[in-house]
């Protein structure tokens, strides 16, 4: 458990796309987690779940078909923020479709972790094993809670990056349309002898009698000049 710990305080979280991070966890998930052949990650985003990283192809395989279905372990983790596991495919019960399905790619026993995130839960840590009971000991439940929260980090960093660069680019876009207002002010007072209050009314006038953006009035005052030139 210590090593698995030591490889997510390693993994790099800032400046990197989220699904390579995703990838990279979810690999520390199949090595670390006693019993996991394969593990793969589930986000919901709306209503919509998908594997966003896996580690074996059997975990991406068992994840679709509860898209398919509709229902299974992991889309009842990241929905109602339980821990689900199953011991043996051949005699669960709660998923009927689903599990006689997965047993029938290789799988026989699964744990699924709900991810943590702002007080809500945005999908599940999903692990998969060739051999039945593979995760009834203590130990496959807390690694796995451990990677779980270390999945809901990575997700929380990545949003957090987005927010910070649309707060930039909208800062931008903002500090962009004040100067062309700003020239096109000037341009009227020069031309038209008035002052700057006086220069904004003009251009705040036009803007409401042609149902415009301000900021699109004044640069067409400002091209209108440049074309003159």
């Amino acid at each position: 458990m210590e090593d698995v710990l030591r490889e997510l305080t390693r993994v790099v979280l800032a400046e990197r796309a989220l699904g390579e991070t995703l990838e990279q966890i979810t690999g520390i998930a199949r090595r670390g987690i006693p019993g996991a052949d394969a593990s793969s990650i589930t986000l919901v985003r709306g209503d919509q779940p998908y594997t966003a990283a896996f580690s074996g192809k059997v975990a991406l395989a068992a994840d679709e078909l509860q898209y398919e279905e509709g229902y299974g372990p992991c889309l009842d983790a990241g929905r109602g923020g339980v821990v689900l596991r199953i011991d043996d495919m051949l005699t669960e019960q709660r998923w009927p479709d689903y599990v006689v399905r997965t047993a029938a790619i290789g799988v026989r026993s699964s744990l699924s972790i709900p991810l943590p995130y702002q007080g809500g839960v945005i999908g599940a840590l999903n692990n998969y094993s060739a051999e039945p009971a593979a995760f009834a000991s203590p130990e496959s439940l807390s690694v796995a809670t451990d990677v779980a929260e270390a999945i809901a980090v990575a997700v929380a960093n990545a949003e957090a990056h987005h927010e910070l660069g649309e707060q930039a680019r909208n800062m931008r876009i903002a500090m962009e349309s004040r100067a062309v207002i700003e020239q096109a002010k000037g341009v009227l007072m020069a031309q038209q002898g008035v002052d700057a209050e006086q220069a904004f009314e003009i251009l705040r006038a036009a803007s409401q009698r042609g149902n415009r953006k301000l900021r699109d009035i004044a640069v067409g005052v400002v091209a209108s000049t440049q074309r003159r030139d």
